[in-house]
């Protein structure tokens, strides 16, 4: 393995475990609970770790991310909004078969701050348009 290589990899299992301790994120929402309909402003739609290295999607309830580079599912799951800046994340790591719970806080429409259920912090900037 070359040395960058190493450092690509190294990087890549960083956004993951930032990524995979997604469990509950603040948003704007009308309605609370598992598969909520969308509602522009909310959570709904693709945020990328501040790295680039992997993709989040939070859709009607079900959250996914994926490897930027590769496109493999890194972690799988569900959200449910809390209040209407407030999201829970309960998924799974695919990379490290770990169930991870995180709270996340909407700061404003292109940024959420995150904690995991182990403390880990880390911020989530949405990709693309707004609703």
């Amino acid at each position: 393995m070359t040395s960058r290589s190493f450092t690509k990899s190294a990087a890549l299992a960083g956004s993951i475990l930032a990524l995979a301790t997604l469990g509950g994120c603040v948003v704007d929402a009308p309605n609370y609970g598992y598969g909520t309909a969308n509602r522009s402003g909310g959570v709904e739609g693709n945020w990328s770790d501040t790295g680039g290295v992997a993709t989040s999607s939070f859709n009607s309830g079900v959250f996914v991310t994926v490897a930027n580079d590769t496109g493999n599912r890194l972690a799988e799951g569900s959200y449910r909004y809390i209040d209407d800046r407030n999201v829970e994340i309960n998924f799974t790591s695919l990379v490290r078969q770990q169930q991870v719970r995180a709270n996340c806080l909407l700061i404003n429409a292109s940024q959420m701050n995150c904690t995991n259920d182990a403390g880990s912090q880390f911020t989530l900037v949405r990709r693309g348009a707004i609703g």
